[in-house]
């Protein structure tokens, strides 16, 4: 297992950005494939952006691609999601999430083995 730790959440009009961080503990990061997911009040939790442990691949969800991007540094054990062009509809509690999957990349929960505690995000429109 290891232990994450969101950050860079907060409140930002719409067409703005923000990064949020993800800080791992362990010296197994870099063998975790990572992703970033969020829920929105009275939905349920949604994939996001994945990326695998190399940070060779990455996938995204239909509605944030080409607006966000996901990235890694294994050395400071840390993921990334950059968000741009913000829209009100990306209002939610973003989580950070640890897995494995054969294919390389989380895209579902059910790939995933550890989660952080969450970020909020909220976009003004």
């Amino acid at each position: 297992q290891v232990q994450l730790v969101e950050s860079g959440g907060g409140l930002v009009q719409g067409g703005g950005s923000l990064r949020l961080s993800c800080a791992a503990s362990g010296r197994t990061f870099r063998t975790y494939a990572m992703g970033w997911f969020r829920q929105a009040p009275g939905k349920e939790r949604e994939f996001v952006a994945g990326i695998s442990w190399s940070g060779s691949s990455t996938y995204y969800a239909e509605s944030v691609k080409g607006r966000f991007t996901i990235s890694r540094d294994n050395a400071k054990n840390t993921v990334y999601l950059q968000m741009n062009s913000l829209k009100p509809e990306d209002t939610a509690l973003y989580y950070c999430a640890a897995g494995k999957n054969p294919k390389g990349v989380i895209t579902t929960t059910q790939h995933v083995g550890s989660w952080g505690q969450g970020t909020q995000v909220t976009v003004s429109s």
